[in-house]
């Protein structure tokens, strides 16, 4: 078994011992990525420059796996595999954001 299947596998026996499933509706687990989102921004809220590459990395640790697995178990409920749909938008962004157009600048598809 492959770490992402093996992942999948321990999320969902996690929730799954808790009957937690009940709750993991995809619109429940969209608003629990958004959340965990916030915490991982308050991690840097209010840090100067300095700052900010500093963070307690075991915390960063701990918000960027809370919005993981909310994510893998999205993704699962909605039988999507999380490695083919970034590779898919990875295509997408090569072809809005050109190389030659976008190389250096942080401007958006639409202003290049």
């Amino acid at each position: 078994m492959d770490k992402y299947n093996k992942i999948i596998q321990e999320l969902i026996q996690f929730r799954n011992d808790r009957d937690w499933e009940q709750f993991h509706d995809s619109k429940n687990l969209a608003l629990a990525i958004s959340l965990e989102a916030s915490e991982l921004n308050e991690l840097f809220l209010w840090k100067k420059d300095d700052e900010v590459e500093n963070i307690n990395k075991d915390r960063l640790k701990e918000e960027i796996a809370d919005i993981l697995s909310f994510t893998f178990l999205l993704a699962e409920k909605h039988n999507l595999d999380v490695f083919d749909i970034l590779s898919e938008k990875i295509k997408k962004n090569a072809l809005k954001y050109p190389i030659d157009k976008a190389k250096g600048t942080a401007k958006k598809y639409n202003e290049l």
